[in-house]
């Protein structure tokens, strides 16, 4: 990381340059421990009293004291892709939430209100796609009204990583006590590589609805309801993949997947820990993805929570790769 004009460390960044993508080198140690350089890479969220705050791709906000800043610089505002179909923010922000529809939903400016019976957090927390049209305080606390008349906690989903996404609102929000309770990758891929691994699809039953018996091993449906089948159910062309277990009991391993024109959204892929290492998770997939390129989808995404490292395994061998990352901050 270069931080040198003329074989001298420069620190190249005023408070002007909140909002852009820095690198930061900052001398640290105290209480006799041996000072080292320690290097951030993030977005400047803001610079007051001497403190900056630096949100990184992954949601972590740091707070650096000026005084110990010894170079810093604006770099791009994302690295180059090598791999996967080109997407922006914005863009991808819109296919994943036409993909996972709210039963109830109410716009505030360019905020969506989502709310589903607490059926998962992301159909029931704000997505900020723009400017609310009121000041940020007045904004929030009309969202905690609007979630307290439903008996549900107020979250909002923000996006860090990438070019436009929300790496200020996330600060903004930590400063006002929400508190960020969960972090997840979305990741893109080509499809058409998915749609050729040697998998034994014959095994995968694709359906246009859900039933019963997928919905006895998706996981996060709890008592299946309306609201449940509703979200379940959402999107331009959904399709629910299921490999068949035991006779009379639940199926061995399930998927759902959307297809929303150029995109193929994965979702819901479990397989029952008895299956596992048997390429199920794999077969359905691929499945999923030869129904979706029929349709003339030729990109995919995928949603994976930071700490599920079976899963990013698993799609990492199937090319996949970290577009951006959203995070769930809750009120206080």
């Amino acid at each position: 990381m270069e931080f040198t004009r003329g074989g001298r460390l420069e620190v190249r960044i005023t408070p002007a340059d909140v909002g852009k993508r820095v690198s930061v080198r900052r001398l640290t140690g105290s209480g006799g421990v041996p000072a080292k350089f320690t290097d951030t890479v993030g977005v400047l969220t803001s610079w007051n009293e001497g403190v900056l705050l630096i949100t990184r791709r992954t949601g972590e906000s740091v707070r650096i004291p000026e005084s110990s800043l010894v170079a810093g610089k604006v770099v791009p505002a994302a690295p180059a892709r090598r791999r996967g179909p080109a997407a922006d923010f914005l863009e991808l922000a819109r296919v994943t939430a036409r993909a996972w529809q709210p039963v109830e939903s109410e716009r505030l400016g360019e905020w969506e209100l989502r709310a589903s019976s607490g059926f998962t957090r992301r159909a029931n927390s704000v997505l900020p796609l723009g400017d609310p049209g009121m000041p940020l305080d007045e904004a929030l606390a009309t969202v905690r009204t609007w979630y307290e008349h439903r008996g549900l906690p107020a979250y909002v989903q923000t996006a860090t990583g990438a070019a436009g996404t929300q790496e200020e609102l996330c600060a903004e929000l930590e400063a006002r006590g929400w508190r960020r309770e969960v972090s997840a990758e979305v990741r893109i891929g080509a499809l058409a590589p998915i749609g050729d691994l040697d998998a034994d699809v014959e095994r995968a039953r694709l359906a246009r609805t859900v039933d019963e018996a997928w919905l006895q091993r998706y996981q996060r449906s709890g008592v299946p309801g309306p609201h449940v089948l509703k979200v379940l159910g959402s999107g331009p062309s959904v399709w629910f993949a299921s490999v068949p277990g035991v006779i009379g009991g639940p199926p061995a391993a399930i998927g759902r997947c959307v297809v929303d024109g150029r995109w193929a959204g994965f979702m819901a892929v479990e397989v029952d820990p008895a299956y596992r290492r048997q390429g199920l998770a794999t077969s359905v997939m691929t499945a999923l993805a030869r129904r979706a390129l029929e349709e003339g989808a030729s990109a995919a995404w995928l949603q994976v929570e930071s700490d599920n490292d079976g899963a990013r395994a698993l799609y990492d061998g199937m090319g996949f790769a970290t577009h951006h990352r959203y995070h769930h901050f809750r009120s206080a």
